[in-house]
């Protein structure tokens, strides 16, 4: 729960100051478009973990017929994401956290058909092939931003794996109330994910933020 409210204090934003003598909290207050990218960014994390648990509904529910167009749309949320990036680390950057972005997408529409189909040995190979995209995305971002730590990114990526995972495993099990826990857990997670990278962002380059 405590969790929870602070997902919400942070999605509200900072509050506004009192009039008066300005005080050092005054002077840290951030910027608007600060505020606007850090929304912005959070937006497109939820959303990547909401449609990627769209696309489990889809692809574990018999006689779904949107999987095909909810894939669609998970894989616009990477471009989406690399498009984000791009002001500050250009176009060949932005492109290459989509890229990564996509192969994570892409091997765990493989898990999902592969635990669906009870394939155990397909299911860990491929889990070893998601933690290394993982690693992968972690030492990019740290390789660009000297303020995201490798190991760091590396544990909220492996967390995030593994809530996937535990949403996958209960939608198969028809543990609904598993699910409901794993999507919870997942969403606060994202949001600490993405308000760590894009404070990176920021503190690397607090020029683009002064406006």
């Amino acid at each position: 729960m405590k969790k929870l409210l602070l997902a919400g204090v942070l999605l509200l934003g900072p509050l506004n100051m009192p009039a008066g003598p300005v005080s050092a909290a005054a002077e840290t207050r951030l910027s608007q478009s600060e505020v606007r990218f850090e929304n912005e960014f959070r937006k497109l994390w939820l959303d990547h973990v909401l449609w990627t648990s769209n696309y489990i509904t889809s692809a574990t529910t018999a006689g779904a017929e949107d999987q095909q167009q909810v894939l669609a749309r998970l894989l616009r949320n990477q471009e989406d994401l690399g498009n984000a990036v791009k002001p500050v680390y250009g176009e060949k950057g932005g492109n290459q956290l989509t890229a990564l972005l996509k192969e994570h997408i892409v091997i765990a529409g493989k898990l999902v058909d592969a635990a669906k189909a009870g394939q155990t040995a397909s299911v860990n190979q491929l889990n070893k092939e998601w933690h290394q995209n993982a690693s992968d995305l972690a030492a990019f971002l740290s390789g660009a931003n000297p303020y995201l730590k490798d190991e760091d990114l590396k544990k909220l990526l492996f967390m995030h794996l593994e809530l996937v995972a535990n949403d996958l495993s209960a939608s198969l099990k028809k543990d609904w109330e598993a699910r409901i826990t794993a999507i919870d857990e997942g969403v606060t997670h994202i949001i600490l994910m993405a308000d760590t990278i894009s404070a990176g962002v920021v503190k690397q380059f607090p020029e683009k933020f002064q406006g």
